[in-house]
């Protein structure tokens, strides 16, 4: 089946989307006054097994609108669909209530509720739980936030997350967001990781913690998707950060498989079946588990106006029009690397990491929006991560894995080379040599899987943000960032904060935990990296960033471990912009 059908079918499948209207005073119907558990004519039925197992969470707020979700396991004994009841007030108690009403379980995706309710006040707190009179099972009780109108809210908080692998460690981080005090959680993707039991993430403290994904094997069918986000909704901490706090979320390659784009997979092998079909299972139960308010289930690039302050623009930057990566590897040679043959593949104007209708959508939010702050949902990084050619072979070796011990010895000395010529450059010693500046100035992409490997759509962007104040809010890669966005021209478009990982490991699963040489590799790629200001390659955290009318400041926030219950943090930078 071609990528065009398949993705002309994932548009038609539809979900069963609960449609309430909220009203201020509803009356709640007798049952919900008397009882959770109806009255049975015949003999009583003692009920076992029901549940709400995976917790309730919001979904995609907006003035008067938010999602509600949960997922009820029904009892062995009930042999027809489970009839729920969702209430909702304006007070932990339930007694200002505004929605009380039967909705539907859609038994055909995977026993989920989505409930799209309207009518809501804007920057207002709301409670609310689904319940069965059936069985008498009551879900926790949710909190959610509708989104302030302009001039209501003077600052908006955003909660940054991505990366989070359940066999890496403890979701500590989704914890202390449940403890911020953010408006919103901001979820860049990677919320689920597809490989199988023993694979990428375990560790030491996999089989202790109880982390082994399931199923065992990589994740491939429809069931397969489904049975691993229950697995990662059965987590304490991540369940208490939906029950807390509205979620907007876009997806990445891990909730389909590593390094996806629009027809295929760096980990998807022919024996695995079509990819088509993979993608559109893995796709269907995205929508599931995090329901977007989106009118075609491919497309999930939508926006957000908060409090007349920001326009936040949740991209695709994965699936519906990424081309094909490209591989240095298909451009070395006996003699090195091709270079003519790469630039030339690498500046081609029809490469593109967001196709084009895409493209034009969010040129024309940006062009079109009076908002103070412009803000990008990137799954991946925009900044530019230009890095001395020589150090790319070493580094790709190295972060392949390659059992060679002399690498990273090799690595060292040629760091430790550069940075002492970098630091020449800056003091305009009069003895620098042209091989030396060379060795400096002769500069290479390092992730071509981020915008660094679609330059040339990236300067379309930046043109359409041109005298706007343009904040990129990044993920994927694990580690913390802070960097300037710098067009063809040098000149400064915006910033972009990219977050560090619930629990995916970073830089150190490369180099070593060794604080020292951690250090030295932060402060290296800072100096060597031209836009780059701030990086932290080993600790596990989130962003709080906060939009003023004045300035955007980013916090970078820090769990200090993923092996025992820890939700305390530490701030390791703040940035303010203007």
């Amino acid at each position: 089946m071609s990528n065009e059908k398949i993705l002309k079918k994932l548009s038609r499948r539809t979900f069963i989307r609960n449609t309430v209207i909220a009203t201020a005073g509803t009356i709640l119907i007798p049952s919900a006054l008397t009882s959770c558990k109806k009255d049975n004519d015949d003999d009583d039925i003692n009920y076992n097994g029901q549940g709400f197992y995976e917790g309730v969470a919001s979904f995609d707020p907006s003035t008067d609108k938010v999602i509600l979700w949960t997922r009820y396991t029904p009892a062995m004994e009930e042999s027809t669909q489970p009839e729920i009841l969702l209430d909702v007030a304006k007070d932990a108690n339930f007694s200002n209530v505004v929605v009380s009403r039967k909705v539907k379980v859609d038994t055909g995706s995977d026993y989920t509720i989505h409930v799209d309710v309207s009518g809501l006040s804007s920057n207002t707190k709301y409670y609310y739980r689904f319940r069965s009179e059936t069985t008498g099972a009551v879900s926790v009780t949710g909190e959610t936030k509708t989104l302030p109108a302009a001039g209501q809210a003077s600052e908006v908080k955003l909660a940054v997350v991505s990366c989070a692998n359940f066999q890496a460690g403890l979701f500590n981080v989704y914890g202390a967001v449940a403890n911020s005090d953010a408006d919103v959680v901001v979820h860049l993707g990677d919320y689920i990781y597809e490989y199988g039991a023993g694979g990428y993430g375990t560790n030491g403290n996999t089989a202790g913690l109880n982390r082994t994904h399931k199923p065992a094997g990589e994740i491939i069918t429809l069931e397969n998707y489904r049975e691993r986000y229950r697995q990662y909704r059965s987590d304490e901490q991540l369940q208490k950060a939906h029950q807390m706090k509205p979620f907007i979320c876009v997806w990445d390659d891990h909730e389909v498989t590593n390094n996806t784009w629009k027809d295929g997979a760096e980990n998807h092998q022919p024996n695995e079946g079509s990819f088509e079909t993979r993608k559109l299972s893995a796709i269907q139960v995205w929508h599931e588990y995090l329901p977007a308010r989106v009118t075609d289930n491919a497309k999930i690039y939508r926006n957000f106006e908060i409090a007349g302050l920001v326009n936040l623009m949740m991209l695709d930057t994965r699936i519906v029009g990424r081309d094909k990566q490209l591989s240095y590897g298909d451009y070395f040679t006996q003699t090195g690397l091709n270079t003519n043959a790469f630039l030339t593949a690498w500046t081609n104007p029809q490469r593109t990491i967001l196709g084009q209708e895409q493209r034009n959508w969010l040129t024309g939010k940006i062009s079109s929006s009076n908002l103070k702050w412009q803000v990008l949902g990137n799954q991946v990084l925009m900044g530019k991560m230009f890095m001395p050619a020589e150090l790319l072979l070493i580094t790709a070796q190295i972060a392949a894995g390659s059992p060679d011990p002399t690498l990273l010895t090799q690595y060292n000395t040629s760091v430790s080379q550069l940075v002492a010529i970098k630091t020449r450059m800056q003091q305009n010693d009069p003895t620098l040599t042209a091989a030396e500046k060379a060795r400096i100035q002769t500069v290479l992409p390092y992730n071509l899987d981020s915008w660094d490997g679609y330059p040339v759509e990236r300067e379309m962007i930046f043109a359409a943000a041109n005298g706007k104040k343009l904040v990129s809010l990044a993920g994927d890669t694990h580690n913390a960032w802070y960097s300037d966005l710098k067009n063809n021209n040098g000149s400064k478009v915006g910033t972009e904060f990219a977050t560090a990982s619930v629990s995916s490991p970073g830089f150190e699963g490369i180099f070593g935990s060794n604080p020292a040489t951690v250090t030295a590799f932060e402060q290296a790629n800072q100096l060597l990296i031209e836009d780059l200001n701030y990086l932290n390659a080993s600790q596990r955290g989130y962003l709080l960033v906060s939009f003023t009318n004045t300035d955007a400041k980013a916090e970078f926030r820090f769990v200090s471990t993923i092996t025992t219950q820890n939700t305390n943090t530490t701030t390791g930078k703040t940035v303010t912009e203007s």
